[in-house]
């Protein structure tokens, strides 16, 4: 965005209200706006005061991932009860009024830092997902949504998403068949997810974990989890399995989790983890989910593949359909699915 950006002038005189200056963080401060990053669904600016001391970021929410219309107010819920963690944004202010702004806004503190590096994070990584997992929520406090079939759930997305796939004239026969396979077999067996319904252990989940989500600040030694726009409250092995799977890795870069390195992130995860029966339970927690984790992330790779030679109306990253043609290939699909086609969940 350019200097011109109408927002910027607007988010300055909306700090000027009697409102925001009421807040610690704002009063009596100017501050230099600075457009940081946008997607589909917020648009996210950079302030920082004159003085240097306070930095946040202020987000304008312009979609939603969960159909829901407060989107913003149930972000911003979720870092006031993650707050005890240490470990994710500091929440200052919510405006869902849509009254100064026609869409809903949030100013949450500013993490500076990089992305995760899975070759030399992943224990902070579980330290961080163990610690976020172990906040306890009041029942009256408890606005999230929740996992109540979690492996169907995942199912009826996947099957929706990989029928654009099946109906598409560019779809690859062999990859077609395999993948109805793949469907049919997540279908039988999606019936394991009793497991979670008769030992539920529920806490707040991500659902989004990969490392651009992670914020690693190597001077301070800390680790944070910064975006929060899909939250749950289900298992912990929604997060774990998605953080390894290798759909997630190799999206963003070349790292793909060996069998060892998977064992020693869940090693040291529990070694975190205080409750003993969730330690006694979690890897076959993630066995029953690492399936359902691959085929959300090749039906969207499968969906995308097909939209971004077709009717996408998005903008192209030319990075991103390098990763799509990847993941579409047969040989990396059957390397996911055909040790677990092998066996079943039931």
């Amino acid at each position: 965005m350019s200097a011109t950006d109408p927002l910027i002038a607007k988010i300055t005189d909306y700090l000027s209200t009697p409102d925001l200056q009421s807040l610690p963080v704002i009063a009596g401060r100017t501050f230099r706006i600075k457009f940081l990053a946008g997607g589909e669904y917020n648009l996210n600016y950079k302030l920082t005061s004159t003085d240097d001391e306070v930095k946040l970021i202020f987000r304008v929410n312009i979609g939603t991932q969960i159909d829901r219309k407060d989107q913003i107010l149930y972000e911003y819920r979720t870092l006031q009860l993650l707050q005890s963690s240490g470990v994710t944004p500091v929440p200052y202010w919510v405006d869902d009024s849509r009254q100064y702004f026609q869409q809903g806004v949030l100013m949450m503190q500013f993490l500076p830092g990089e992305p995760l590096d899975y070759t030399t994070d992943l224990n902070a990584a579980a330290e961080t997902l163990a610690r976020l997992h172990q906040v306890k929520v009041p029942e009256e406090q408890n606005h999230l949504i929740r996992e109540q079939a979690p492996l169907s759930l995942i199912f009826e997305e996947c099957a929706g998403l990989l029928q654009v796939y099946f109906d598409s004239e560019l779809a690859d026969p062999a990859i077609r068949t395999y993948l109805q396979h793949v469907r049919d077999w997540a279908d039988e067996n999606r019936r394991a997810e009793v497991y979670y319904q008769l030992d539920s252990w529920h806490c707040i989940i991500n659902t989004e974990v990969n490392s651009g989500n992670f914020i690693v600040n190597r001077e301070n030694g800390t680790t944070h989890l910064v975006d929060w726009e899909m939250p749950r409250w289900g298992d912990p092995s929604q997060d774990l399995s998605h953080f390894c799977s290798p759909l997630t890795t190799l999206w963003k870069t070349t790292f793909r989790m060996t069998s060892e390195q998977k064992d020693g992130f869940i090693q040291y995860y529990k070694s975190v983890i205080q409750d003993l029966h969730l330690r006694d339970t979690l890897e076959e927690r993630i066995a029953l989910r690492d399936p359902f984790a691959y085929l959300r992330g090749i039906s969207w790779s499968a969906m995308g593949w097909v939209a971004y030679q077709t009717e996408y109306k998005g903008r192209r990253n030319p990075d991103t359909w390098k990763t799509l043609q990847h993941y579409m290939r047969l040989d990396f699909i059957r390397s996911l699915f055909d040790p677990i086609l092998k066996r079943s969940l039931i």
